[in-house]
């Protein structure tokens, strides 16, 4: 019989004590990078730019084990990490290492585990003051289960009790949380005061960007107000109950007209994009079939190389029958081949990939720089145990290429072309890594 019970008093979120076998260690990065790219040329991050987010915190027990174990089985664990975790808590840290002012409003009691989880984001430069603590109760935190054989983890998740009403963030907290914000990210976890704060960043105009990782209460509420969208590959189509991938994009973009673009990731096969055209760019074309466009650049893309490529069509009026049309844009992305002996756990990696694409979005990378700018990131924190652990700071040597200035990112396309109508970009190593469908 598999049994979990609390952990005895470990130092909670220790970078010391626990460490996975020295053969599963980082050993390697294949990354092509110009002659000239140094760290040096990293430009600061974005002037006062402010990511403000609601959502999950934790703690997360990871323990490794050869192979995920049967009913009835009695295993021992091949490595234990205590750290913390939760979507919107790894996608801020996320952000505040690559540079970016983080606020998160969560809660947790005042008990180890959630004093534990300040300090860690703290540590981290996250802005802690708007998380609302409780006298009594328990923290949230994660049971992570990481399967050495499949590469693949299992997580049973406690919610911390209390939980988060609206009215335990003031009025006067709200607004100073809000004051200046560049962004809003919301993992729809805390879906009641999630909403409450959409509505008042709406108002101020504020872009707000949701993750939608599976139909959660409270999600058909929050989604009108989304400028962004990122979500696993099953989502669309559980949620339009459209067939096809392609085709449920355009009916989200249809559906929810303030939405400027939704990203589709999916683990080793890449990842998909539409952006919306802008008033400026919409004019008179031919309609263009979206499942054949994407077959196209499928076609296009090169599958032989571990590098990745991103394609995308030119700004035309996409179909998809039985749905409608759109004019936008369609991107592709391939995904890093990670060798075995580099890939550790997946666990957070969409957060990353999530916290890359909120840094992205406050220093105007164009789409084509941006996914995989945000797949890299991704790929970093996939080579270490735990959400956080791998997590890069801006200063990683192979984040260069994607945070460089202007001229050095056109340095960088030497690959860029144009191919009948399609942009085709390669190059930079990335990985778009979202396996998270089956979180709890």
């Amino acid at each position: 019989m598999l049994c979990f019970t609390h952990v005895p008093p470990l130092p909670l979120f220790s970078t010391s004590g626990i460490y996975l076998p020295a053969s599963r260690r980082f050993t390697s990065f294949r990354i092509r990078m110009s002659s000239s790219s140094s760290i040096d040329s990293v430009p600061p991050p974005p002037d006062n730019a402010i990511v403000l987010g609601c959502g999950g915190i934790a703690v997360d027990f990871l323990a490794t084990v050869d192979s995920y174990p049967q009913a009835d089985d009695k295993i021992r664990s091949t490595s234990l990490k205590v750290q913390g975790g939760g979507n919107a808590a790894n996608a801020l840290t996320c952000a505040a290492r690559l540079g970016l002012n983080s606020r998160l409003i969560s809660k947790v009691a005042n008990d180890s585990q959630g004093k534990g989880m300040l300090e860690e984001l703290e540590a981290d430069g996250v802005d802690t003051s708007f998380i609302v603590v409780s006298k009594e109760g328990n923290s949230p935190f994660t049971y992570i289960l990481v399967d050495n054989q499949t590469k693949t983890r299992t997580c049973i998740h406690t919610p911390g009790d209390p939980p988060m009403l609206p009215t335990d963030l003031s009025q006067s907290s709200m607004l100073s949380a809000l004051d200046r914000a560049s962004i809003v990210y919301f993992d729809v976890r805390l879906h009641e005061t999630a909403l409450v704060i959409a509505k008042e960043a709406s108002r101020k105009k504020i872009p707000i960007l949701v993750d939608t990782e599976k139909k959660r209460d409270g999600l058909d509420d929050l989604l009108p107000f989304a400028d962004y969208v990122v979500c696993p590959e099953n989502f669309p189509q559980t949620w339009t109950e459209v067939s096809s991938t392609p085709g449920a994009l355009v009916s989200m973009l249809l559906r929810l007209p303030k939405l400027k673009f939704v990203i589709v990731t999916s683990g080793e096969h890449g990842c998909l994009m539409v952006q919306r055209a802008s008033k400026a760019e919409v004019f008179e074309s031919q309609e263009t079939d979206i499942e054949s466009l994407l077959e196209t650049l499928k076609h296009r893309k090169d599958s032989t190389t571990t590098f990745p490529t991103c394609v995308s069509s030119e700004t035309t009026k996409l179909k998809a029958n039985g749905v409608g049309t759109m004019t936008g844009r369609l991107f592709l992305g391939t995904a890093e081949k990670i060798p075995p002996e580099e890939l550790v756990d997946t666990t957070g990696a969409g957060d990353a990939f999530i916290g890359a694409v909120l840094y992205a979005i406050c220093a105007g990378m164009p789409p084509e720089k941006m996914l995989p700018f945000a797949a890299q990131v991704a790929g970093c924190s996939c080579r270490a145990l735990g959400a956080r652990t791998g997590l890069p700071h801006r200063t990683d040597p192979r984040l260069v290429p994607f945070l460089s200035s202007s001229a050095s990112w056109r340095k960088l396309r030497t690959n860029f072309e144009f191919v009948n109508g399609s942009s085709v970009i390669g190059g930079i190593s990335c990985v778009s890594i979202h396996n998270r469908a089956n979180r709890f």
